[in-house]
């Protein structure tokens, strides 16, 4: 018997015994007094037994069939032994048409010793709250996984999470690498806006401990990666933390991603980065229909979002480079001349070379960019033979040979 219903026996003993009246049994119940006397009919008649619910024992009339379960079972087994009971109960319901209820099926499983262990618990740790704004904090990570469970190598899937609402975006790669970075944070910006800030962990991609150049102090942004002047550049502010736990929703959707877009990478047949990158807006669109959310404030704290040919300029590589008295320049192992133009810059001059993510090498001199051409030549080295000892020559083993 229940708690409450120990209680009522103990308190129909002492009505019995006329310790207490029936009203104020009644009201120690919580019940009315009508109902108080057909509590004492019933305990009169057949005992304290007689007050335990009439139902206890009984089978429900609205029990699955034996049958049904077993079928259900032998599916599960069969086709997605692995897989949660959530998750089993979506699949079974769009792939087979079996509509079952995820706790229904976590008992099944559970008493068919079939339900996936669980993963270690968590260390407890202080929640915090979400932002309000739309856009006020996105989350970025990179999680290396085998997605295609052995049909590939390891892949890292780029994650790109509003703190506020739990909107998402996906990108997969070969490595969590800069043009990755850029990748993911170009298809937020063209889908919904520049966001205030962007919340990522420590990887050198995004930030670095290096010392600031005399640019970059100049410049007040101090030592930035490429990564991190684009932001500059659109007004987006780097958070970076401390710890994997400090980044708990992009985490916790990564940890869901690892579980379910795996699966449903295996059922549609798909072994490939570019494959699964042609599914994964509808993936991510999925995932934002059951766990994104309203904001708590409806203002839309994104930025408008610049022109395409803007964002070439911004989501690239930039490096310095003198100008040799040939008017060249050097720039990973090609050797570019500057053309003849008004202001072109003297040699020693220091001037901009941009590479975009579509290849293209631009120069830029004063914020102008000028006009180059790639040579046909390239930086070659060869070894060269030391000179005896107390030779005034360099004895380096590499020089630089050829050029254009």
């Amino acid at each position: 018997m229940s708690r409450e219903e120990l209680e009522r026996v103990r308190l129909m003993h002492q009505v019995k015994l006329k310790v207490i009246t029936l009203r104020e049994a009644s009201q120690e119940m919580g019940v009315s007094e009508r109902q108080g006397k057909r509590i004492w009919r019933r305990f009169r008649t057949g005992g304290g037994a007689s007050l335990a619910h009439a139902s206890r024992g009984r089978v429900s009339n609205r029990r699955m069939a034996p049958e049904r379960r077993r079928e259900i079972l032998a599916l599960y087994e069969a086709h997605y032994k692995g897989y949660g009971p959530t998750l089993a109960s979506e699949v079974l319901e769009s792939e087979h048409g079996v509509v079952v209820h995820r706790e229904t099926l976590r008992r099944f499983l559970r008493q068919a010793c079939l339900l996936p262990e669980r993963s270690q618990a968590r260390r407890h740790r202080k929640q915090r709250r979400r932002r309000e704004h739309f856009g006020s904090m996105v989350q970025i990570d990179g999680s290396f996984h085998e997605w295609f469970e052995g049909r590939g190598g390891k892949s890292c899937l780029m994650v790109a999470i509003d703190d506020a609402t739990g909107k998402s975006l996906m990108w997969m790669s070969e490595e969590e690498t800069t043009r990755a970075a850029f990748t993911i944070l170009r298809k937020w910006i063209e889908r919904y806006g520049v966001p205030e800030s962007i919340y990522v962990d420590r990887r050198n991609v995004y930030v670095t401990d290096r010392e600031a150049t005399e640019e970059e102090k100049r410049r007040g942004a101090g030592a930035l990666t490429d990564f991190g002047r684009a932001c500059w550049k659109l007004g987006i502010r780097i958070i970076p933390a401390h710890s994997p736990e400090a980044k708990g929703r992009v985490e916790r959707r990564n940890g869901v991603l690892q579980d379910r877009l795996v699966k449903t990478l295996t059922r549609r047949g798909i072994s490939t980065v570019d494959e699964a990158n042609a599914a994964l807006d509808e993936l991510a669109a999925d995932l934002d229909r059951r766990f994104a959310r309203e904001p708590a404030s409806p203002i839309d704290r994104h930025r408008k979002k610049p022109l395409a040919k803007d964002l070439d300029e911004i989501l690239c590589w930039e490096q310095t480079r003198s100008v040799a008295r040939d008017w060249t320049i050097s720039y990973e192992g090609r050797i570019y001349q500057i053309l003849r133009q008004a202001d072109a810059p003297r040699s020693g001059k220091r001037v901009t070379v941009r590479r975009l993510m579509d290849g293209t090498v631009r120069v830029l001199y004063e914020g102008k960019r000028l006009r180059v051409q790639k040579t046909e030549g390239a930086i070659t080295y060869q070894l060269v033979t030391p000179p005896p000892m107390g030779g005034g020559a360099s004895s380096h083993p590499l020089a630089p040979s050829a050029f254009p």
